[in-house]
Protein backbone atom coordinates (compact mmCIF):
# COMPACT_ATOMS: atom_id res chain seq x y z
CA UNK A 1 0.00 0.00 0.00
CA UNK A 2 1.70 3.44 -1.13
CA UNK A 3 0.47 5.59 1.81
CA UNK A 4 0.11 9.41 1.33
CA UNK A 5 0.12 13.14 2.64
CA UNK A 6 -2.68 13.28 4.83
CA UNK A 7 -5.51 16.58 5.78
CA UNK A 8 -7.26 17.29 8.93
CA UNK A 9 -10.29 18.63 6.48
CA UNK A 10 -13.99 17.90 6.82
CA UNK A 11 -15.37 16.48 3.73
CA UNK A 12 -17.72 19.61 2.84
CA UNK A 13 -14.30 21.74 2.43
CA UNK A 14 -13.08 22.04 -1.05
CA UNK A 15 -9.33 22.56 -0.48
CA UNK A 16 -6.21 21.40 0.83
CA UNK A 17 -4.58 24.64 2.78
CA UNK A 18 -1.05 24.95 1.73
CA UNK A 19 0.21 24.76 5.18
CA UNK A 20 -1.14 21.56 5.46
CA UNK A 21 0.17 20.47 2.04
CA UNK A 22 3.34 21.02 3.71
CA UNK A 23 2.92 18.54 6.92
CA UNK A 24 4.36 15.38 7.57
CA UNK A 25 2.83 12.29 5.91
CA UNK A 26 -0.37 11.42 7.27
CA UNK A 27 -2.41 8.64 4.99
CA UNK A 28 -5.96 9.36 7.14
CA UNK A 29 -8.35 12.34 6.19
CA UNK A 30 -11.17 13.76 7.64
CA UNK A 31 -11.44 14.07 11.44
CA UNK A 32 -13.32 14.05 14.46
CA UNK A 33 -15.51 17.54 15.45
CA UNK A 34 -18.77 18.99 16.76
CA UNK A 35 -21.37 19.20 14.87
CA UNK A 36 -24.88 21.44 15.62
CA UNK A 37 -27.73 20.38 14.39
CA UNK A 38 -29.76 22.77 11.85
CA UNK A 39 -33.47 22.73 11.11
CA UNK A 40 -34.35 19.95 8.85
CA UNK A 41 -31.55 18.33 9.49
CA UNK A 42 -31.54 13.90 10.44
CA UNK A 43 -28.83 11.63 11.11
CA UNK A 44 -28.96 9.82 7.21
CA UNK A 45 -29.14 13.67 5.81
CA UNK A 46 -26.03 14.60 8.37
CA UNK A 47 -24.38 11.21 7.61
CA UNK A 48 -24.33 11.75 3.84
CA UNK A 49 -23.06 14.57 4.04
CA UNK A 50 -19.90 14.24 5.52
CA UNK A 51 -19.11 10.74 4.70
CA UNK A 52 -20.77 8.79 7.65
CA UNK A 53 -23.58 6.04 8.14
CA UNK A 54 -26.39 7.09 10.08
CA UNK A 55 -26.28 3.63 12.38
CA UNK A 56 -22.93 5.01 13.89
CA UNK A 57 -23.72 8.51 14.05
CA UNK A 58 -26.29 7.10 16.37
CA UNK A 59 -24.45 4.36 18.16
CA UNK A 60 -21.85 6.74 18.57
CA UNK A 61 -23.99 9.70 19.91
CA UNK A 62 -26.30 7.39 22.12
CA UNK A 63 -29.13 7.92 20.24
CA UNK A 64 -32.05 5.75 18.54
CA UNK A 65 -31.73 5.41 14.96
CA UNK A 66 -34.92 6.67 14.09
CA UNK A 67 -34.51 10.03 16.91
CA UNK A 68 -35.84 13.05 16.02
CA UNK A 69 -32.80 16.25 16.28
CA UNK A 70 -33.75 19.44 17.27
CA UNK A 71 -31.87 22.24 16.38
CA UNK A 72 -28.72 23.41 18.02
CA UNK A 73 -28.39 20.10 19.02
CA UNK A 74 -24.55 19.08 19.35
CA UNK A 75 -23.35 15.69 17.91
CA UNK A 76 -19.97 14.30 17.64
CA UNK A 77 -19.14 13.00 14.09
CA UNK A 78 -16.02 10.74 13.29
CA UNK A 79 -15.65 10.74 9.55
CA UNK A 80 -11.89 9.66 9.24
CA UNK A 81 -10.91 7.59 5.87
CA UNK A 82 -8.04 5.89 4.80
CA UNK A 83 -7.12 7.22 1.61
CA UNK A 84 -6.31 4.17 -0.25
CA UNK A 85 -3.22 5.19 -2.87
CA UNK A 86 -1.82 8.38 -4.14
CA UNK A 87 -2.29 9.87 -8.00
CA UNK A 88 -0.27 12.57 -9.17
CA UNK A 89 -3.01 14.14 -10.62
CA UNK A 90 -7.11 13.13 -10.86
CA UNK A 91 -9.81 11.70 -9.85
CA UNK A 92 -9.71 8.19 -7.75
CA UNK A 93 -13.31 6.34 -6.18
CA UNK A 94 -13.24 3.67 -3.83
CA UNK A 95 -16.89 1.92 -4.41
CA UNK A 96 -17.03 0.22 -1.48
CA UNK A 97 -15.68 3.34 0.31
CA UNK A 98 -18.04 5.63 -0.67
CA UNK A 99 -15.31 8.73 -1.31
CA UNK A 100 -13.93 10.20 -4.16
CA UNK A 101 -10.58 11.77 -3.87
CA UNK A 102 -9.22 14.69 -5.91
CA UNK A 103 -5.38 15.12 -6.37
CA UNK A 104 -3.19 17.74 -8.40
CA UNK A 105 0.31 17.87 -8.23
CA UNK A 106 0.61 14.24 -6.36
CA UNK A 107 -1.41 16.56 -3.34
CA UNK A 108 -4.87 15.85 -2.30
CA UNK A 109 -7.06 18.89 -2.61
CA UNK A 110 -10.25 17.30 -1.79
CA UNK A 111 -12.10 13.87 -0.45
CA UNK A 112 -16.19 14.20 -0.68
CA UNK A 113 -18.14 11.83 0.04
CA UNK A 114 -20.21 10.10 -3.14
CA UNK A 115 -23.71 8.05 -3.91
CA UNK A 116 -23.29 5.34 -6.30
CA UNK A 117 -24.76 1.98 -7.87
CA UNK A 118 -26.85 -0.51 -6.13
CA UNK A 119 -25.86 -3.89 -6.07
CA UNK A 120 -28.35 -4.59 -8.61
CA UNK A 121 -26.90 -1.72 -10.90
CA UNK A 122 -23.01 -1.45 -9.84
CA UNK A 123 -21.06 1.15 -10.62
CA UNK A 124 -18.26 0.01 -12.42
CA UNK A 125 -14.54 -0.11 -11.43
CA UNK A 126 -11.41 0.74 -14.12
CA UNK A 127 -9.58 3.67 -15.78
CA UNK A 128 -11.55 6.66 -16.98
CA UNK A 129 -10.96 10.03 -18.78
CA UNK A 130 -13.25 13.22 -18.20
CA UNK A 131 -14.97 12.93 -21.86
CA UNK A 132 -17.21 16.08 -21.79
CA UNK A 133 -18.34 18.76 -19.02
CA UNK A 134 -22.32 20.38 -18.92
CA UNK A 135 -24.08 22.49 -16.86
CA UNK A 136 -28.17 22.00 -16.64
CA UNK A 137 -28.01 19.05 -18.97
CA UNK A 138 -30.96 17.22 -19.79
CA UNK A 139 -31.27 13.84 -18.70
CA UNK A 140 -31.92 11.62 -21.34
CA UNK A 141 -33.20 8.65 -19.81
CA UNK A 142 -31.29 5.21 -21.05
CA UNK A 143 -33.34 2.32 -22.44
CA UNK A 144 -32.61 -0.12 -19.27
CA UNK A 145 -33.78 2.86 -16.83
CA UNK A 146 -36.96 3.51 -19.46
CA UNK A 147 -38.03 -0.01 -18.75
CA UNK A 148 -37.70 -0.32 -15.16
CA UNK A 149 -39.71 2.39 -14.90
CA UNK A 150 -42.17 0.21 -16.67
CA UNK A 151 -41.66 -2.68 -14.59
CA UNK A 152 -42.35 -0.68 -11.42
CA UNK A 153 -45.69 1.63 -12.55
CA UNK A 154 -43.99 4.69 -13.02
CA UNK A 155 -44.45 7.02 -15.93
CA UNK A 156 -42.31 6.30 -18.55
CA UNK A 157 -40.20 9.56 -19.41
CA UNK A 158 -37.48 9.74 -22.34
CA UNK A 159 -36.15 13.05 -20.80
CA UNK A 160 -35.66 15.58 -18.78
CA UNK A 161 -34.79 18.91 -18.73
CA UNK A 162 -33.31 20.51 -16.84
CA UNK A 163 -34.78 22.23 -13.49
CA UNK A 164 -35.41 21.00 -9.77
CA UNK A 165 -36.79 17.39 -10.88
CA UNK A 166 -33.62 16.76 -13.20
CA UNK A 167 -31.86 14.02 -11.28
CA UNK A 168 -28.25 15.38 -12.66
CA UNK A 169 -28.75 18.25 -10.75
CA UNK A 170 -26.46 21.33 -12.25
CA UNK A 171 -23.44 19.71 -12.98
CA UNK A 172 -22.26 16.67 -15.05
CA UNK A 173 -19.03 15.45 -16.00
CA UNK A 174 -19.59 12.46 -18.55
CA UNK A 175 -16.55 9.77 -18.68
CA UNK A 176 -14.92 7.42 -20.99
CA UNK A 177 -16.76 4.50 -19.20
CA UNK A 178 -20.01 3.65 -20.82
CA UNK A 179 -23.39 5.62 -19.68
CA UNK A 180 -21.36 6.39 -16.61
CA UNK A 181 -20.56 10.23 -14.97
CA UNK A 182 -20.53 12.01 -12.03
CA UNK A 183 -22.97 14.56 -11.09
CA UNK A 184 -24.73 16.46 -8.73
CA UNK A 185 -28.14 15.31 -7.07
CA UNK A 186 -31.97 16.92 -6.15
CA UNK A 187 -31.43 14.51 -3.20
CA UNK A 188 -28.74 15.10 -0.85
CA UNK A 189 -29.62 12.49 1.21
CA UNK A 190 -28.72 9.62 -1.16
CA UNK A 191 -25.12 10.88 -0.87
CA UNK A 192 -22.79 7.65 0.55
CA UNK A 193 -25.75 5.19 -0.19
CA UNK A 194 -25.93 3.08 -3.01
CA UNK A 195 -28.89 3.69 -4.82
CA UNK A 196 -27.66 5.21 -8.46
CA UNK A 197 -28.34 3.36 -11.87
CA UNK A 198 -24.53 2.96 -11.64
CA UNK A 199 -23.51 7.00 -12.16
CA UNK A 200 -21.48 8.99 -9.18
CA UNK A 201 -23.53 11.49 -7.24
CA UNK A 202 -22.18 14.40 -5.51
CA UNK A 203 -23.08 17.01 -2.96
CA UNK A 204 -24.31 19.53 -5.01
CA UNK A 205 -21.98 22.05 -3.39
CA UNK A 206 -19.23 19.82 -3.69
CA UNK A 207 -19.93 19.05 -7.29
CA UNK A 208 -19.77 22.78 -8.25
CA UNK A 209 -16.09 22.93 -6.76
CA UNK A 210 -15.09 20.11 -8.55
CA UNK A 211 -16.69 21.35 -11.92
CA UNK A 212 -14.50 24.46 -11.44
CA UNK A 213 -11.31 22.24 -11.58
CA UNK A 214 -11.58 19.79 -13.16
CA UNK A 215 -10.76 19.76 -16.99
CA UNK A 216 -11.70 17.90 -19.94
CA UNK A 217 -9.51 15.16 -20.46
CA UNK A 218 -8.63 14.84 -17.09
CA UNK A 219 -8.40 10.75 -15.62
CA UNK A 220 -9.20 8.95 -13.05
CA UNK A 221 -9.52 5.15 -11.24
CA UNK A 222 -12.53 3.50 -10.00
CA UNK A 223 -10.96 0.75 -7.33
CA UNK A 224 -12.75 -1.48 -5.37
CA UNK A 225 -11.03 -2.02 -1.63
CA UNK A 226 -13.23 -2.33 0.91
CA UNK A 227 -10.75 -3.31 3.28
CA UNK A 228 -7.56 -0.67 4.16
CA UNK A 229 -4.47 -0.66 6.49
CA UNK A 230 -2.50 1.97 7.15
CA UNK A 231 0.45 3.57 9.29
CA UNK A 232 0.30 6.90 10.74
CA UNK A 233 2.67 8.74 13.56
CA UNK A 234 3.34 5.58 14.95
CA UNK A 235 -0.61 4.80 14.53
CA UNK A 236 -1.87 2.06 13.04
CA UNK A 237 -5.63 2.13 11.51
CA UNK A 238 -7.82 -0.09 9.55
CA UNK A 239 -10.82 0.59 7.77
CA UNK A 240 -13.69 -2.48 6.81
CA UNK A 241 -16.20 -2.14 4.99
CA UNK A 242 -19.11 -4.04 3.31
CA UNK A 243 -18.21 -6.03 0.55
CA UNK A 244 -21.42 -4.90 -1.13
CA UNK A 245 -20.61 -6.14 -4.69
CA UNK A 246 -19.51 -9.22 -3.60
CA UNK A 247 -16.55 -8.99 -5.09
CA UNK A 248 -13.25 -9.77 -2.73
CA UNK A 249 -12.42 -11.34 0.80
CA UNK A 250 -12.95 -9.10 3.50
CA UNK A 251 -11.81 -11.59 6.29
CA UNK A 252 -9.07 -11.59 9.36
CA UNK A 253 -7.32 -13.45 7.30
CA UNK A 254 -7.35 -11.00 4.21
CA UNK A 255 -6.00 -8.55 6.88
CA UNK A 256 -3.19 -10.85 8.62
CA UNK A 257 -1.67 -10.60 4.98
CA UNK A 258 -1.79 -7.23 4.65
CA UNK A 259 -0.38 -6.61 7.70
CA UNK A 260 2.20 -9.25 7.22
CA UNK A 261 3.17 -7.54 3.86
CA UNK A 262 3.12 -4.65 5.60
CA UNK A 263 5.52 -5.54 8.49
CA UNK A 264 3.27 -4.39 11.15
CA UNK A 265 1.41 -7.65 12.49
CA UNK A 266 3.41 -7.47 16.03
CA UNK A 267 1.96 -3.56 16.55
CA UNK A 268 -1.64 -4.43 15.89
CA UNK A 269 -4.20 -5.14 18.73
CA UNK A 270 -5.77 -7.84 16.92
CA UNK A 271 -8.83 -8.36 19.44
CA UNK A 272 -9.08 -4.76 18.63
CA UNK A 273 -8.73 -5.60 14.80
CA UNK A 274 -11.41 -8.23 14.88
CA UNK A 275 -14.00 -5.82 16.29
CA UNK A 276 -13.35 -3.45 13.52
CA UNK A 277 -13.63 -6.12 10.75
CA UNK A 278 -16.61 -7.46 12.81
CA UNK A 279 -18.43 -4.25 12.89
CA UNK A 280 -17.43 -2.84 9.24
CA UNK A 281 -18.61 0.47 9.82
CA UNK A 282 -16.38 2.13 7.32
CA UNK A 283 -14.12 4.47 9.78
CA UNK A 284 -10.53 4.52 10.06
CA UNK A 285 -9.75 3.07 13.50
CA UNK A 286 -7.00 2.96 15.52
CA UNK A 287 -5.76 -0.40 16.17
CA UNK A 288 -2.49 0.09 17.82
CA UNK A 289 -1.38 -2.39 20.12
CA UNK A 290 -0.32 -0.63 23.55
CA UNK A 291 2.68 -0.21 24.93
CA UNK A 292 3.38 -3.13 27.58
CA UNK A 293 4.67 -1.83 31.22
CA UNK A 294 7.92 -4.27 31.94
Amino acid sequence: MRFIQAIGLMFCLAYLPQAMAESPSFPVTGGVFEYTVQPGDYLIKIGARFGVAAEMLARENVLEYSARLMPGQKLTIDNRHIVPELREDGLLINLPQRMLYYFRGWELVAAYPVGLGKPSWPTPAGEFSVTNKAFNKTWRVPKSIQEEMRREGQVVRTEVPPGPNNPLGKHWLGLSLTSIGIHGTIAPASIYHFQSHGCIRLHPDDIEALFAQIEQGATGSIIYTPLLLAESDGRIFIEAHRDIYHKVDVSLGALEQMAYDAMLSDRIDWSRAADVLEQKDGMARDVTLSSQTP
